[in-house]
């Protein structure tokens, strides 16, 4: 009897290891490495108490200068945290809104010196709105009274692109800035070529200059660009921004000769060169840590920018030379004063 238990606990023992032998073994996964997901960039999501940003922009502005500040208002606002609209008017019932902190406005003005003092806690940003002053929440961004850096670079860069240096200025009679603004055009012309020695003996010296009397009505400029064009053969000329009459400067541009001044007419005549203006632009941006901050009532200096360039005139290295010095004038290495 036991050796038949025996034999029988064989028997199972034997076929178990039978059937644990013919199973296959189920793999172990290796183990999962924990990977680390970077988290979403955070997005602002405007809320009610979110703090406004109101751009005013007149309803007719070109658009591609509409656009222009939209965009560059839009970017500071959005990196600041901040919400933004554009109205084409303001309210005073606007600025009842709490959560309002800055209004920047380009003409028409919308009242701006009685709409400022009613909310302290406001900062205003007037940009090329005349007869403003600054003070209390009200900062002004006025145009460019600098006259000697345009013209310094002007005369820099028309000896860099005319034959023989002939270059000439036309100036308001009897004006000291423009005198000044002359000094530094010629300066500006020695900047670039030194002694700026000719080939062919003149009697002219360049640069030269034509005084236009302040009672001359505009639609009598072109004579004295004439005596410029015609009598001195001068090839570029610089028009000082009191006499930047659009029909005169057109006019201009009908006879054959490179033209520079701060505004550039729409549509540009031909033969301009390139604008030399306040950089508008720059000067919001450089404005608005202020702005936010809650620091106002100042005025705002904008600097000199070059735009509007003709690329078949000024190519792509004469216009890097153009902003070397630009920069360089604004840096004040160089001084429009002296030569």
């Amino acid at each position: 009897m036991r050796v038949k238990n025996f034999l029988f606990t064989i028997l199972i023992v034997v076929l178990l290891s039978a059937c644990g032998s013919s199973t296959p073994e189920t793999p172990v996964p290796p183990t999962a490495v924990p990977t680390i997901t970077p988290a979403p960039t955070a997005t602002l999501i405007p809320t009610p108490s979110t703090p406004l940003a109101i751009l005013l922009l007149p309803a007719d502005m070109e658009k591609s200068q509409s656009d222009l500040y939209q965009k560059t208002v839009y970017d500071l606002a959005q990196a600041s945290g901040f919400r933004f609209q554009v109205r084409n008017t303001l309210l005073p019932t606007d600025l009842a809104d709490p959560t309002l902190k800055v209004v920047i406005a380009l003409p028409p003005d919308p009242g701006i010196a009685s709409l400022a003092p009613s909310p302290p806690g406001v900062q205003f940003l007037s940009v090329n709105i005349p007869n403003l002053t600054a003070g209390g929440n009200l900062s002004v961004l006025a145009g460019d009274a600098q006259v000697e850096l345009p013209a310094f670079l002007a005369g820099y860069v028309a000896a860099m692109i005319s034959d023989e240096y002939h270059i000439g200025m036309m100036i308001p009679k009897d004006n000291p800035d423009a005198q000044r603004a002359f000094n530094a055009f010629s300066n500006g012309m020695t900047y670039y070529c030194g002694a700026c020695r000719t080939f062919y003996i003149t009697n002219v010296g360049y640069p030269t200059y034509i005084e236009v009397p302040a009672d001359e009505d505009p639609s009598r400029y072109g004579g004295y660009a004439n005596v410029l064009i015609n009598d001195r053969r001068v090839y570029s000329i610089y028009v000082y921004p009191t006499l930047a009459d659009p029909d005169f400067l057109s006019y201009i541009g009908t006879q054959g000769v490179f033209l520079f001044g701060a505004t550039a007419p729409n549509p540009r005549p031909g033969g301009w060169v390139m604008t030399i203006s306040p950089d508008t632009i720059k000067a919001i941006q450089l404005a608005w840590p202020n702005l936010i901050s809650g620091q106002g009532g100042v005025n705002v200096e904008s600097p000199l920018g070059i735009a509007d360039v003709d690329t078949s005139i000024l190519t792509e290295g004469k216009l890097r030379l153009a902003q070397e010095t630009l920069d360089a004038l604004l840096a004040g290495r160089i001084l429009p004063t002296s030569p």
